[in-house]
């Protein structure tokens, strides 16, 4: 008697058959397979690109065509229907229920936006934060506590609550964890013109949708308003846009230093985008000037990171330069004085990219402060132990309620004039024309479909298929609204293929697991961790740390070394616990040894940290990853230039998809030098700027018409004057949508 195999054992065996195919003359054949399905050319952001990326879309094809017989029409009808993300605003009903308010607050770097916000949430009795990195959701929870506001900090690995309470009137978070069933007072979501980041957009467009709060508060670029005006349109809230101006000047430097340290000065910001380069270029610096420099990245721990930016911002020590990743572009109240780029050029996973223009400029306008950060902070201190006296009694008759505050001069002074200049002469112009230019407008707001439309979106599909194949079945049937766009997989249909053979998770396990902050880039370890992983969630037990032998625990016996091959396991480790720690709050009856975990955690960074002090960069190093940064430039300027000749023959997508293949078109010195660079660049603990979980969906809200009939209002209020321009949103928008939705 013959046993029929699982659905996903036949997908992977059609798969395999072709895949050495597909693979050895993979660039004759690109446009070959192409054709077997739109999807592959049509929703190339689901996954991956260059080779990889085209696996993934060549393996949805073979699946496609073993599935498709097994579809009836009402699976696919069904199908269709759960697909339609036309109107997300409908996936938070509880929130339409309330009237809020939307504060939209734009301008440039060091414009006092955020400032503002921020003061709303101080005064309101119960508020939530949210911002893109841990590192200012920490900040933000130690400011509001320091204030005598008990506040609570939540992100994807770690929970801390004030005086061991379980709960608190404010919360800090980064956007992914923003919740979305509290009713508070006040939100404040930072950096709002990251809703239109390709992977983790969604996650500002769910909290500016679904966030219940009275009054909501966003900061970011002034790029970001025809979008949100948009947005608060389709659901009928009022809008109130508050314009900023710089409070200090900014200008492009007549030079670069040359390559010379030499010319460092005190106040100076190097930003590097690499933790090895970072350390490598402290132990430089304070060789040539004999000064000390404090460094600040995002995977530093908090309390270090705090006390590096207080060290930097104190002016009587002789901590006199600051070398930074990109994470200071976001929000971090340093006392920057000159910003110097040491690369225009920033590995992105695949190779060395030219910055983007909004990138360039976040990360520039930290140069110059209105005020001090050493002054901002005293006044912060000077200000919560007056409102500790108040609370005892203790202030001067008189002076209750009083707060006094240095009048603000009319005209910056020279001494807050921000330079901006790079390191090598050949960044300079990169950075020097970037700083000219304007950043496009932000057209469209990411999205992730919430978990019960994935769950339900799966339940039309026969047992045993494979889950990657429902994510990008997903992907190809979407339907979209022209302001929204869909987040890419990326890597999780390689954890979702990597967790295919444990048959006893449900769908809501493996879109869980698929969350889970597990990179690629770490090919090997998390190979054998997440079935590991997805092992103790069939069986329900064996989830204590040292229970589960894929753990590579056994690096903390090692012996300490300066080599790289050490770091590069004490990194591996480091993310380990991580992803542990992420699973613990999600699965805490099986990964039920979170203290064990957080102390493993914490001996982890302090090995690094000492093994980067040790590190270095040799001459022969230094002159590969220049000529890399180099090649990368021209590269970029040759490929600008085709853009521009072929920009009347080449379609949107067409044109994306040439990038792509363009990426792999390398002379064979040419990959090795970008490989030598990518092995520095990859082990750095994490991306600063994505450095929280990936896309996961899921809310708690069922989806259901909103019937909002309100109209909406915008005000526009510009600081330091008293015009306000009151305008009647476009009513069209949203009559358009209630006409398509009854359509």
């Amino acid at each position: 008697m013959r046993v029929a195999k699982p659905l996903s054992t036949v997908c992977m065996c059609h798969a395999a058959s072709c895949m050495s195919f597909v693979l050895v003359p993979l660039r004759l054949r690109i446009f070959t397979f192409a054709a077997i399905s739109p999807f592959l050319l049509s929703h190339q952001c689901a996954s991956e690109r260059g080779a990889n990326g085209l696996i993934d879309r060549i393996k949805y094809a073979f699946y496609n065509h073993v599935t498709s017989a097994r579809f009836t029409p009402s699976d696919i009808r069904n199908q269709k229907a759960l697909a339609d993300l036309r109107y997300p605003t409908e996936w938070y009903p509880a929130t339409r229920t309330v009237h809020r308010t939307i504060h939209l607050h734009v301008g440039p770097t060091n414009s006092g936006k955020t400032y503002h916000a921020l003061q709303r949430l101080e005064q309101a009795k119960t508020g939530v934060y949210a911002g893109p990195l841990r590192l200012l959701a920490h900040e933000v929870y130690t400011r509001l506590n320091a204030k005598g506001k008990e506040c609570m900090l939540v992100t994807g690995e770690e929970k801390r609550a004030p005086n061991d309470s379980l709960t608190s009137d404010l919360t800090s978070c980064t956007v992914e964890m923003m919740p979305l069933n509290k009713d508070v007072d006040v939100a404040v979501i930072d950096e709002i013109q990251m809703i239109g980041n390709a992977e983790r957009g969604w996650a500002w467009t769910q909290a500016v949708l679904g966030v219940k709060a009275r009054e909501v508060h966003l900061c970011g670029e002034t790029r970001t308003v025809p979008l949100i005006r948009e947005l608060c349109a389709s659901i009928g809230e009022k809008l109130v846009v508050h314009e900023y101006e710089r409070l200090s000047p900014l200008q492009m430097a007549d030079k670069s230093l040359q390559g010379n340290l030499k010319k460092l000065r005190k106040g100076d910001c190097i930003v590097s985008f690499s933790v090895m380069g970072i350390h490598a270029l402290r132990k430089q610096i304070e060789q040539t000037t004999g000064r000390k420099v404090a460094t600040v990245y995002g995977s530093l721990p908090p309390e270090t990171r705090a006390q590096q930016a207080r060290l930097f911002n104190d002016p009587d020590n002789d901590y006199d330069f600051l070398v930074a990743s990109d994470a200071i572009g976001m929000g971090l109240n340093l006392s920057i004085k000159r910003v110097i780029f040491e690369s225009s050029s920033k590995f992105d996973g695949f190779r060395q990219r030219t910055l983007a223009v909004p990138d360039i400029k976040q990360i520039a306008g930290r140069a110059g402060r209105y005020k001090s950060a050493y002054q901002a902070n005293k006044a912060a201190e000077e200000a919560a132990a007056q409102s500790l006296a108040e609370a005892k009694g203790e202030s001067e008759p008189g002076k209750e309620h009083i707060t006094e505050a240095p009048a603000e001069p009319s005209k910056p002074e020279d001494s807050t004039l921000g330079l901006v200049t790079t390191l090598e002469d050949f960044d300079f112009p990169v950075i020097a024309k970037a700083m000219k230019e304007e950043p496009e407008p932000i057209r469209s707001a990411g999205l992730f479909p919430p978990a019960p439309i994935l769950e339900r979106f799966a339940s039309y599909f026969p047992p045993g298929t494979p889950f990657s194949y429902i994510l990008m079945r997903l992907h190809e049937l979407s339907q979209m609204h022209s302001r929204f766009h869909l987040c890419g997989l990326r890597d999780q249909l390689w954890i979702a293929d990597l967790i295919e053979p444990i048959q006893g998770l449900t769908t809501t396990d493996r879109n869980i697991l698929c969350a889970c902050p597990a990179s690629k880039s770490d090919k090997e370890l998390i190979s054998r961790l997440m079935p590991a992983f997805a092992r103790c969630i069939e069986q329900q037990s064996g989830g204590a740390l040292y229970d589960i032998a894929e753990m590579p625990l056994e690096v903390l016996e090692l012996d300490m070394s300066p080599s790289r091959d050490y770091l590069r396991q004490l990194e591996q480790l480091h993310k380990a616990i991580v992803a542990y720690l992420w699973l613990s709050y999600r699965f805490a009856g099986i990964f039920s040894t979170r203290p064990l975990a957080f102390h493993v955690k914490g001996l982890v960074e302090e090995r690094i940290e000492t093994v980067l002090h040790q590190f270095s960069f040799t001459e022969n190093q230094r002159r590969k990853i220049k000529a890399a940064r180099e090649k990368s430039l021209m590269e970029d300027f040759r490929r600008e230039l085709m853009l521009e000749d072929e920009k009347e023959d080449v379609t949107a997508g067409g044109d994306e998809f040439a990038g792509e293949t363009d990426l792999e078109i390398m002379d064979p010195a040419e990959r090795l030098a970008s490989e030598d660079v990518a092995t520095m660049q990859e082990q750095t603990m994490g991306s600063d700027v994505a450095e929280d979980v990936p896309p996961k969906a899921g809310s708690d809200e069922q989806t259901s018409p909103t019937g909002s009939t309100d109209v909406p209002e915008i005000d526009v209020i510009r600081s330091n004057t008293s015009e306000v321009d009151e305008v009647n949103l476009a009513h069209d928008i949203a009559t358009t949508d209630r006409s398509k939705r009854e359509e």
